[in-house]
C-alpha cells in the first residue's frame, strides 16, 4: 500500500489522491487501508518516509565503490536524468511534492523532514572539502539546486529547455562540489 501511495501521491498530489484510489492501486478494500492506517496522513508520512529512504538506498547502490567526488556526480547524474524526469511516480518525492508537503499536517511535515536531513547528511559525506560545516551547506545547496532543476524541467512543454536546464543544473552543482563549496 505504501509504495501505491507513494507513486500516486507523486503522480497527483496529496490532496488529489483518495483513500479509493490509493487502495485500488494496491489491490486492496477500502476497509483494508483502515485496518491498517488511522488516516491517509497517517499513510503519506509513512509513503513520504518510504519513499525518501528508497531514493537514499539508489544514492547509495550508486555511491558503491566509488571516490566521494566520483559518487557524488554519478548521483547528480542520475538524478538529473530525462529518464528521472520523466516518470515522476517513481522519481524524487521532493521534486513531486515538496510545496504541497508544505501544506500537509505536522505528522507528514516531521516524517518529511526527518528523511531529507537523512539525505542530506548522505550527500555531505560525499562533497568534496575538509570542513564537515561546508560540506553539510554543500550538500543543501546541492540538493535544493537538484530538486528545483528537475521541477523546472518538468514544468516547461520544450524537451530541448527541459534538458537544458538539467545539463546546466549538474554542470554547476557538480562545478560547486569541486570548489568544496
Amino acid at each position: 500500500m505504501l509504495t501505491a501511495a507513494g507513486r500516486l501521491f507523486r503522480e497527483n498530489g496529496i490532496r488529489a489522491t483518495g483513500v479509493d484510489a490509493i487502495s485500488r492501486g494496491a489491490g486492496l478494500t477500502h476497509g483494508a487501508f483502515y485496518s491498517q492506517f488511522e488516516s491517509k496522513e497517517a499513510l503519506a508520512a509513512e509513503a513520504i518516509r518510504l519513499a525518501l529512504s528508497r531514493s537514499r538506498r539508489v544514492w547509495q547502490r550508486a555511491a558503491e565503490g566509488k571516490r566521494g567526488s566520483e559518487a557524488f556526480r554519478r548521483i547528480v547524474a542520475g538524478y538529473r536524468s530525462p529518464a528521472h524526469r520523466d516518470a515522476p511516480g517513481r522519481g524524487c518525492v521532493v521534486a513531486a511534492l515538496g510545496p504541497s508537503i508544505a501544506r500537509q499536517p505536522r505528522m507528514v511535515r516531521r516524517a518529511f523532514t526527518r528523511e531529507l536531513k537523512d539525505a542530506v547528511g548522505f550527500l555531505a559525506g560525499l562533497v568534496p572539502g575538509d570542513d564537515p560545516a561546508r560540506r553539510h551547506e554543500g550538500a543543501i545547496a546541492a540538493f535544493a539546486c537538484m530538486t528545483g532543476a528537475l521541477i523546472l524541467a518538468r514544468a516547461v512543454d520544450d524537451e530541448r529547455f527541459s534538458s537544458q536546464i538539467l545539463e546546466t543544473a549538474a554542470s554547476r552543482i557538480v562545478r560547486g562540489g569541486r570548489r568544496g563549496r
